[in-house]
């Protein structure tokens, strides 16, 4: 179920639809001003002053290994602030790992532009809060770990209590991690015990989340976080997330400055983003 196959995500697909029907009308004269790759982190400025981000697939582009093989595979470099943004949508429906990271970031920061505006509504947003603070994990919880979130695991090894990470790179995991580790193969079968199931946003490059999420019971706590879950997020309600973990950058050039260093969340976090927490509101306005 987890693998490495870059797959569509109709998540992705009613985002930009929703995204699309919020800036109808102005979309056309939005373009990206800076757009870096760096090591960690791909981000995007717009000329609206708005910036996204989104993980770099490093791990998921064997086409790296050479500039001929890679040169088909890559975002087009010297020529990102030259493409209309709706180009960057069908980057963010590709097949190829770089090309949706840029488009994934393109799509982030005009969620954010969404989200500044009043233009999108039905949820709540929490700046400053960590996805880690509003998660239950009472004494009985057996909870699900995609992605090896050190956050995260830190909270769950804590607790002394059994829980599982499912990982596509089992050498990202500390040895008094090892035991807790679940193949990706048996995603079908984990998934479903899970009472939280806590996702890394880079499910959205492989295409896996949308599949991750129907295997989830209708009476799990799903969370979803990372930087390259930071877009609008109803397609992600509608599929049983209660919380989505995101971050909004309060520094756009400062941030794309440590960036093209190859900065991490280190580096960024505190200074030039802040995580935020977006959930469903209860009672509708």
């Amino acid at each position: 179920m987890l693998n490495k196959r870059t797959q569509s995500s109709k998540i992705l697909e009613e985002t930009i639809t929703e995204v699309k029907k919020s800036l109808n009308g102005i979309i056309d004269d939005i373009k990206v001003k800076r757009a870096v790759i760096g090591v960690f982190f791909t981000g995007t400025l717009l000329n609206t002053g708005h910036a996204g981000i989104c993980a770099t697939p490093i791990k998921e582009i064997p086409e790296a290994v050479c500039c001929p093989s890679s040169a088909r595979s890559m975002p087009n470099a010297g020529h990102l602030t030259e493409r209309p943004v709706l180009k960057y949508f069908d980057d963010a429906l590709s097949s190829k790992p770089m090309k949706k990271a840029i488009g994934l970031a393109v799509l982030s920061a005009l969620s954010a532009y969404c989200m500044e505006k009043g233009l999108v509504k039905g949820y709540d947003m929490k700046m400053g809060v960590n996805a880690v603070e509003c998660i239950d994990l009472d004494e009985n919880t057996y909870p699900v770990l995609i992605g090896a979130i050190a956050p995260f695991l830190r909270v769950l090894k804590s607790r002394n209590k059994p829980f599982s990470v499912i990982e596509l790179d089992k050498r990202t995991l500390k040895p008094d991690e090892l035991p807790f580790y679940v193949s990706p193969d048996k995603t079908g079968e984990i998934v479903p015990k899970a009472d939280v199931l806590i996702i890394t946003g880079t499910t959205l490059i492989n295409g896996t989340l949308d599949d991750i999420l129907e295997l989830a019971r209708p009476d799990t706590q799903v969370v979803v976080l990372g930087p390259t879950a930071s877009i609008l997020p109803d397609a992600f309600f509608r599929r049983g997330v209660n919380i989505l973990g995101g971050d909004t950058i309060t520094k756009p050039q400062e941030m794309l400055d440590i960036l093209a260093e190859g900065g991490s969340g280190y580096h960024i976090y505190g200074h030039y983003a802040e995580r935020v927490v977006v959930t469903a509101k209860k009672d509708s306005d």
